[in-house]
Order: C-alpha cells, then structure tokens, then sequence
C-alpha cells in the first residue's frame, strides 16, 4: 500500500498544477491533496477454490476495479469452466441507515460458452445485516440451449467488525450436483483489507460442496 500511495503521490506531481501540491523539499514526496485522494481508484482481487464431490478441484479467480459510477470486472471459471468473462457496469447508492448498492452490468463470455451476458451485483445493509446478492444471464451465442441464469445470494450477520456468518444460495452451469440450487452456510472472517470465507453447500440433501474464497481489496 506505501508503494502504492508513493507512485500515486509521484503521478500528481507530474501532472497536477502545483496549486494543489504542498511545497516539498528537493528529494521529499509531494502530498497529494484529499480531493485527488478521493478520486483515485479502488480494486479487488478473489479467488475461490472450489471442492465438488466426485470432480476435479479448480479455481475461479475474479479481478474488479471502480472508480466512481465506473465499475470494470473480470472473471474466469465463474459462466463456466475454462470460460472467462469481461464486465463493465454502473455503480450507484441511496440510503444512509439503510443502504442499498446497485450495479448494473453487461458483460462478453468466451471460452467453452460464448455469449452475452446482462448481470448486476446488489447489497441491502442495515446496523450489522447484509442482503446481497450477484446474478446474470447468458445469452448463449453458440447454442441457444445452453443460455443460463446463475445468481448468487447471500443473508449474513456481522456481530463483531471481523466475523460475519450467513446463509447462502447458489445456481451454477460451472458444476453438476443433483441439486439445481444449491443452499448452504457460510462463515467470513476479516482482517484489513483481506477477507477469508468458507462456504458449505449442500450439507444434508447429497454430499457436500466447499467453497474457499480469498479477497483482498486496497
């Protein structure tokens, strides 16, 4: 993150007027106004590995960036195995007590499926419980049968800063279970900028499906 905040730091004074730097030394680094702190972008990175009985493990590493109403995203193993997706959407909140997040998307897929894919990605907040939830559908451009809905919700509870647990829902083309929507419970735990979560799908119906999931975000 130091690293990070320098070169940020070295890019304004390159090309900000230098009524927005603070005088500095020869060989010290400028310091960057708040305004243009408050304009820079934000990211983060995740990988989800998946356990499904009876298959082969894989990984479903997903990249976003927003800045502003600028939402970018970038997905693989996610539509499908060896698929990958591109995404650009439209970012935008109401509420303060409640807080309701929305993001509208459309995205491109490629790889085993190809299509065109409208999506969205939404959170309803209120004190320390969460309703969020991811969806889209593939318009498959390859064969027709193979258009899909995948949505993923989540309900959790965050009693302390650094844990939250829930329930959590899924329907998928990625993988095969005899269930077509896959139910389970999911414990997240948080330090920083990094999160940790185990999901279990499917305890209970038939054998069950682990997800570990790793995001960083700065």
């Amino acid at each position: 993150m130091r690293v990070h905040r320098n070169l940020v730091a070295l890019a304004a004074a390159a090309f900000l007027p230098s009524h927005v730097l603070a005088q500095a030394g020869k060989d010290a680094t400028p310091v960057v106004s708040a305004a243009f702190l408050s304009n820079s972008w934000s990211f983060s990175l995740s990988a989800d590995g998946y356990v499904v009985p009876h298959a082969e493990f894989y990984v479903s590493p997903t990249a976003a960036a927003d800045h502003h109403w600028l939402h970018l995203e970038a997905r693989y193993n996610y539509e499908n195995q060896y698929t990958g997706s591109l995404w650009v959407g439209y970012n935008f909140d109401v509420g303060h007590k409640v807080s309701l997040e929305i993001t509208p998307m459309i995205g491109g897929v490629f790889g085993n499926t190809t299509g065109v894919a409208p999506g969205y990605q939404a959170s309803l907040t209120y004190k320390k419980i969460s309703l969020s939830s991811s969806g889209e559908y593939v318009f498959d451009t390859k064969d027709r049968n193979g258009s899909f809905f995948y949505s993923w919700p989540e309900l959790t509870y965050a009693p302390f800063g650094w844990l939250r647990a829930g329930l959590v829902a899924q329907r998928t083309k990625a993988y095969h279970t005899n269930l077509d929507t896959q139910r389970g419970f999911l414990i997240g735990l948080s330090h920083k900028g990094v999160q940790f979560t185990t999901y279990v799908f499917n305890a209970g119906w038939t054998d069950p499906t682990l997800v570990f999931e790793v995001r960083v975000s700065f």
